[in-house]
């Protein structure tokens, strides 16, 4: 049975790849790291404190899943089965800004000529 968390990850990973590489194309993107009190890019000796972060609009897909276990009611206890249905859900917004933290790697591109910088996305390590 697939785990409805991996799922929803493997669902955001899906989507937001096609964003980034339907944004990204001829566009000179950059590595920076998310400070404290701004945005730190690697070839770039000043902290930014004033840069952009990109906001995504996605479809949710939900998988079907089954939850199983004890139900406590007033009146006693009991064995219960609940089967969810998979499920789409449109227009969710992923509020990324709020989940930056000082240290985080970001990947940015500069827009207005280079006068702004956006970071689309936070880069991690798969571990490898």
């Amino acid at each position: 049975m697939v785990d409805a968390y991996d799922a929803l990850h493997d669902a955001f990973h899906e989507a937001f790849g096609k964003k980034i590489g339907e944004s990204l194309a001829g566009v000179p993107a950059e590595m920076g790291t998310i400070t404290a009190s701004g945005l730190k890019l690697d070839s770039f000796k000043h902290e930014i404190q004033d840069y952009l972060v990109a906001g995504w609009t996605v479809t949710l897909g939900m998988p079907s899943y089954t939850l199983s276990g004890t139900i406590n009611t007033g009146s006693g206890s009991g064995a219960a089965t609940f089967n969810v249905p998979a499920k789409e859900i449109e227009d969710v917004q992923v509020n990324m800004a709020a989940g930056l933290q000082p240290g985080d790697r970001v990947l940015t591109i500069p827009v207005n000529g280079g006068n702004d910088v956006v970071v689309i996305c936070r880069v991690v390590d798969t571990g490898g």
